[in-house]
């Protein structure tokens, strides 16, 4: 994660706001690239280790490395003993990589925090063997990653300051069309998109409220920074918008927006 507005360094909080979800949307995501066995891979933005835990898992990778510029996220993805990975401190506009190093880069939900996704995308070329392919999903906050699209309209509803914060505001990127021409502006082919689809079940409303007072992303930083009058307005107002299983439990879908281009 490289959003400079964003608070993103403590790796607790993340995986309970979003790292559950993300390690659920990763294999999703590596099923449709459907790259062979046996391959180098960059994981570019990697936070705490999601993707690049899948990657090692299903691809089986000769070669796996994984950056990220916050050192506290590094040290969480370390931390697991499910894979092992080569991991750099660095941002996506400066890799700290040779060139023609990579089968395969790609980007699990961090291509709209990117301050420069151009120069991320170019620097992402250079370290790419030729012929090798780049691919990247980001979350689609203003349709379908309802969980957070759920939040925002609630907060929009009591907040007027609200909207400028939103991801699906503030994110043109995340959008097929957009991605699809990024990646066409950056010289890659054969560009393919696509919807990814999972579900995000909560037990009840306190596993869905209680993740957004951690403080990790846009939307926990945002309602750390109201007043407790505030929050509680918001609250209540969600609490009547999601709908409940009579177990109590909240079933929500969670879309990502997945992209893939040819280094030639």
């Amino acid at each position: 994660m490289e959003n400079n507005t964003d608070a993103w360094n403590s790796g607790d909080p993340y995986e309970y706001f979003m790292g559950r979800w993300s390690r659920l949307m990763a294999p999703v995501f590596l099923n449709w690239i459907n790259i062979p066995d046996n391959l180098s891979w960059l994981d570019v933005g990697c936070g705490t280790g999601a993707l690049s835990e899948a990657i090692f898992q299903v691809n089986r990778p000769a070669y796996l490395c994984s950056v990220d510029p916050s050192p506290e996220f590094l040290e969480k993805a370390k931390a697991k003993k499910s894979f092992t990975a080569d991991f750099f401190t660095g941002n996506a506009s400066s890799l700290p990589l040779p060139d023609h190093t990579f089968d395969i880069v790609v980007s699990g939900l961090a291509l709209n925090f990117f301050p420069d996704p151009s120069a991320a995308l170019s620097e992402m070329q250079r370290v790419l063997k030729k012929d090798g392919a780049i691919a990247a999903y980001v979350w689609d906050y203003a349709g379908r990653m309802d969980f957070l699209r759920l939040f925002w309209d609630a907060a929009g509803e009591i907040d007027m300051n609200a909207s400028k914060l939103d991801e699906g505001n503030r994110f043109p990127i995340c959008n097929a069309d957009h991605l699809r021409k990024q990646f066409g502006q950056s010289g890659l082919t054969d560009i393919e998109t696509t919807f990814l689809d999972i579900n995000t079940v909560f037990r009840d409303f306190e596993d869905y409220w209680n993740p957004f007072l951690g403080g990790q992303g846009p939307a926990p930083g945002y309602l750390a920074s109201l007043d407790d009058d505030l929050q509680e307005r918001i609250k209540n107002r969600l609490h009547k918008k999601l709908q409940a299983a009579p177990d109590g439990s909240i079933k929500l879908l969670a879309r990502a927006i997945a992209v893939r281009g040819n280094y030639r």
